[in-house]
């Protein structure tokens, strides 16, 4: 007779969403970590809620493992406290909380089979025989592996060897799961192909993921939330989307993606800010940032957010404008003839539009890449999609051009 029993994790049925969602699940409380002299954590506070993919992020060393290592209990806080599921664990042995660890090197006993080495830590807890039987099968069948049971790892791929330690660390039922860098190990393509696994994974178990990468693609893809972390400090904690287009400060910016950096001056205040970029009047975002006329502030603009237009007048159909911008902004009354495309993009309102002249273009296949020399002496990064269509627009170097963005998408910064 066919179980058809969901398998169950951290107390709750696969696939059923757990009672305390959205309650915390790990709590840092002014954690720091220090290793004699050195800092590695600095005193921060994370709240990581019940069933959510959380990232850690950063460039090495910044101390997102550090912190990793102290959730699982393999470190214990200098200063600060550390709950999971609102009970503290100071000094509870790493083997006595409530998590497992999936490793980038997957840890896998090289002399057991696939099943032996998910069953491993059950026969450690002597759990009966038949439990075993049937969890190991049930997570075997979650990580879409039950045909590879009676393998060894040097028989499986790097993707089915990273597949099987995380079955490994799921059979035995964690509230949280911690994952070190697991794709580190894999080539490109089948880094990304897992991303989405491990996505589905979770989703489908419903326990909370802690992930450290330093892959700001890994945790834009997976995450529900991350924490952008620098120098044992956490510099930032938002959803992929809040992150990557509304960053708290430079570093932020920086990591996460490309971004132009330009500096300037705060000329005036109002829904957005106006600001001077030595002789170049444009508007920016404050994002209700604390700031003041003449004061000196970073403005961050995403090269993809930035775009080009042939200066002078123009055939409106053959300058790089595709058909839902031009229905957007004329509806049905297309404008015939040619067209002062300053003017035109002088229309809507809160638009940026300054001069600029083509100094470096690049064709990358998805998008063209422009250098672009600004009237101020400085020059950005423009990045173009390339739809294949009769509006792409192809710049020659040395083309002069406008260079248009919404003043929503250029990011004041103060530090």
């Amino acid at each position: 007779m066919t179980d058809n029993r969901l398998p169950v994790y951290g107390g709750e049925e696969l696939g059923k969403t757990p009672e305390h969602h959205g309650s915390v699940a790990v709590g840092v409380v002014d954690v720091t970590k220090r290793f004699g002299e050195f800092t590695a954590v600095d005193n921060i506070s994370l709240d990581i809620r019940d069933g959510e993919f959380f990232s850690m992020l950063g460039p090495s060393g910044c101390g997102k493992t550090t912190t990793l290592r102290m959730i699982a209990g393999f470190e214990q806080p200098s200063l600060g406290e550390i709950f999971i599921h609102g009970q503290p664990v100071a000094g509870i042995p790493a083997y006595k909380r409530p998590v497992n660890t999936v490793f980038q090197n997957y840890a896998l006993f090289p002399h057991m089979t696939v099943a032996q080495n998910v069953a491993f830590g059950l026969e450690m807890k002597k759990t009966p025989k038949a439990e075993i039987e049937r969890r190991v099968g049930d997570v075997l069948d979650l990580v879409r592996l039950p045909h590879l049971r009676d393998r060894r790892p040097k028989q499986l791929s790097g993707g089915q060897q990273q597949r099987i330690a995380l079955a490994r660390a799921l059979v035995n039922k964690p509230e949280v799961l911690l994952l070190d860098e697991p794709l580190g190990a894999l080539d490109l393509k089948l880094r990304k192909a897992m991303q989405l696994e491990l996505k589905q994974i979770q989703a489908e178990v419903g326990i909370t993921f802690i992930y450290v990468t330093h892959d700001q693609e890994e945790a834009l893809t997976m995450s529900d939330r991350i924490a952008v972390m620098d120098a044992g400090i956490v510099q930032q904690v938002g959803a992929p989307r809040e992150i990557y287009e509304y960053p708290q400060n430079r570093f932020v910016a920086d990591f996460i993606g490309e971004t132009n950096f330009v500096t300037g001056k705060i000329a005036e205040l109002g829904e957005f800010a106006s600001i001077d970029l030595g002789g170049l009047a444009v508007l920016g975002n404050a994002g209700g940032r604390d700031v003041a006329p003449g004061e000196e502030i970073t403005l961050a603009i995403r090269p993809e957010k930035i775009n080009l237009y042939p200066q002078g007048e123009v055939d409106i159909m053959k300058a790089g404008v595709d058909a839902d911008e031009l229905e957007q902004l004329f509806g049905s009354q297309l404008p015939e003839g040619k067209v002062d495309m300053r003017k035109w993009l002088a229309t809507e309102k809160n638009n940026v539009v300054i001069d600029g002249r083509i100094q470096e273009a690049i064709y990358i296949g998805t998008d063209t890449r422009y250098r672009v020399a600004l009237d101020n002496n400085a020059s950005i990064f423009v990045r173009v999609q390339n739809f294949g269509s009769r509006y792409d627009q192809f710049f020659d170097i040395g083309s002069t051009v406008y260079v248009h963005w919404a003043a929503e998408n250029a990011q004041v910064l103060t530090e």
